[in-house]
């Protein structure tokens, strides 16, 4: 494909079969390359998805010279090792959420794209999406007057999942907080920036991985309420509040399709469907952000990351939840 970027992904799960899905309806995208440590799995996905390359190594897709960016969608614990070594082989990194596991990480990556004059930037997706975009519009235009308040939550069952897997392992950077309860942190820090204080109270799985976080952001003159968890469903709706009205972001908030903006007793309901699931929408901010030269993006930058991933910390420091190698 002429004037295409050229894609590899590393770590061949559920969320690399979306994206993968996804970059195949941006028009300048082309995946030529996936890496998997099993070769069978590897070569399934390249029939499935008809890649050219498939590697049973990542530092081999790393080294293709038809790969110019790379999807990094392994384990957390993993995101630092593995995106340090893609861009010291001068590629584009885009890394799944969290970026790294603590602000440590995620300023050793940084430095490393600076040096190496890269592209670097965490996939969080839902900051791409039309439902949050426009949320982000209003509220900054004043639509809804002074925020008082935000609710945001993410849970679903997961205790039936291997406690040795990804989600339940602690030696893996597992529980709510870095998988799920990321989005409602990063959706209070997008539209209210960072918090006075903070306060926290979590429940712990055999294995000691944190299961049920429930978060307590304060502001000069606003309160930020989150919570995410693996031992029961939520409604996974969002909503901001201000002095003139409500923003109601529809479920499930992190890849909504639709806003509610109300006020006094009219509401207004926009509808606000995204292409394929929504990943489409970082895949092209990485692309604008490629053909201007940038390494980092203006909209989701590596202070942002930084803030956020520094934010993380604090909250594990408050709850007590620690990682195996840290």
């Amino acid at each position: 494909m002429a004037n295409s970027v050229g894609w590899g992904i590393i770590g061949l799960g559920n969320v690399a079969h979306k994206f993968a899905k996804d970059l195949a309806l941006v028009h300048d995208a082309a995946l030529m390359a996936v890496a998997s440590r099993s070769i069978q799995k590897a070569i399934s996905f390249k029939e499935e998805f008809k890649v050219p390359n498939a590697f049973d190594s990542y530092e081999a897709l790393f080294k293709c010279e038809e790969v110019e960016a790379v999807y990094i969608a392994v384990p957390h614990s993993e995101h630092l090792k593995w995106s340090l070594m893609a861009m010291q082989h001068g590629k584009h990194v885009l890394c799944e959420k969290p970026m790294g596991v603590n602000l440590k990480e995620v300023k050793l990556m940084v430095d490393t794209a600076k040096k190496h004059n890269v592209f670097l930037m965490e996939a969080l997706w839902s900051r791409f999406i039309p439902a949050i975009q426009k949320t982000k519009e209003l509220v900054d235009a004043g639509e809804i007057g002074k925020i008082g308040y935000l609710h945001a939550d993410f849970a679903f069952y997961g205790m039936d999942r291997d406690p040795k897997g990804r989600i339940l392992n602690p030696a893996l950077a597992g529980g709510s907080l870095l998988d799920i309860g990321i989005y409602p942190v990063f959706l209070a820090y997008l539209l209210l920036g960072i918090p006075d204080s903070i306060e926290t109270s979590a429940k712990y799985h055999e294995t000691g991985a944190e299961i049920q976080i429930a978060i307590q952001f304060t502001y000069p003159g606003a309160h930020a309420l989150l919570f995410s968890g693996l031992s029961s469903n939520s409604a996974m709706e969002a909503s901001v509040a201000g002095t003139d009205g409500t923003i109601v972001i529809h479920t499930r908030w992190h890849e909504s399709q639709a806003i509610s903006v109300i006020k006094g007793a009219e509401t207004t309901k926009l509808e606000l469907p995204t292409v394929g699931k929504g990943y489409t929408y970082e895949i092209e901010e990485v692309h604008r952000c490629l053909y201007e030269k940038r390494i980092e993006s203006p909209l989701w930058s590596h202070t942002h990351s930084l803030e956020l991933i520094g934010l993380l910390d604090k909250i594990r420091a408050k709850a007590g939840i620690r990682f195996p190698f840290e």
